[in-house]
């Protein structure tokens, strides 16, 4: 996991009307959500050769000028995944690059009137002309806890993870819930258990698609293990020299099992 400031090397901006210089920046995104990227794996300042959809300013990276691009083609770029094992700084640009050009491309026309959008003059926002609807990027809050008994912690085999053995209780955040309901209802939903003694470690943005990871830490309170046998087909409680790790340290899950083993 990346605990660097995506705010070291970018500063935020936006605008419609700036246009890239061969000494700027491009993130050239397919409809796969990968990026493209040079023969030396670096970004390109050119557009030449892509059919593109948009080009849109998105602020300064690495003082230079960054660009947001969307093209048509069926080349396979970098996926970001891939951008992570390589290169972790592009990684952490390209998680807010890509999840501006989601947002530019799904809102090109108001969702309430079907009026074509424009880019706001102050805030990152398109706003509807006819109507005065305004689209803010999309952002789905999510929670993932690390929960333990004593010196074991709670794992479980999800359904939708196809090489991943056990992970932590995560899911995404309710309309009219906290972020610390959402924790005890969804750790009750899948494993049947009740927790005390939340503990709010750190966050995360996890562009897949748009999450923001809200970690925590818990202890177990009360309970037998009970799937629901949907989303989660196993849970049980591991200790540390028992616990799977994953291929790659890129989530805040990762994280969590880490500092589990540490203060054990």
């Amino acid at each position: 996991m990346i605990e660097k400031s995506l705010y070291e090397n970018y500063t935020i901006d936006f605008d419609d009307k700036i246009t890239p210089t061969k000494n700027d920046y491009i993130f050239i995104f397919n409809s796969k959500r990968e990026l493209y990227l040079d023969e030396n794996n670096k970004l390109p300042n050119t557009l030449d050769g892509f059919d593109t959809n948009f080009c849109l300013y998105i602020g300064k990276y690495e003082n230079k000028k960054a660009f947001i691009a969307n093209v048509n083609t069926e080349d396979s770029f970098y996926s970001l995944k891939d951008i992570y094992e390589f290169d972790k700084d592009l990684y952490l640009i390209s998680g807010k690059a890509v999840l501006v050009n989601d947002w530019y491309i799904s809102h090109q026309f108001c969702g309430k009137c079907g009026t074509k959008t424009q880019i706001d003059e102050k805030d990152m926002m398109l706003k509807c002309p006819e109507c005065g609807q305004n689209h803010y990027p999309r952002i789905a809050p999510a929670i993932i806890v690390a929960i333990r008994k004593g010196d074991e912690l709670l794992m479980a085999k999800h359904s939708y993870h196809e090489t991943i053995k056990y992970a932590l209780i995560a899911g995404f955040v309710e309309p009219g819930e906290s972020i610390e309901e959402a924790v005890h209802r969804e750790v009750l939903e899948e494993v049947g258990i009740k927790i005390k003694n939340l503990k709010y470690e750190k966050s995360q943005s996890w562009p897949f698609p748009n999450s923001l990871m809200l970690g925590f830490s818990g202890e177990y309170e009360s309970g037998d293990i009970k799937v629901d046998g949907d989303e989660i087909l196993k849970a049980k409680w591991f200790k540390k020299d028992e616990i799977i790790r994953y291929d790659s340290d890129i989530s805040i899950s990762d994280w969590l099992m880490q500092n589990f083993i540490d203060s054990v």
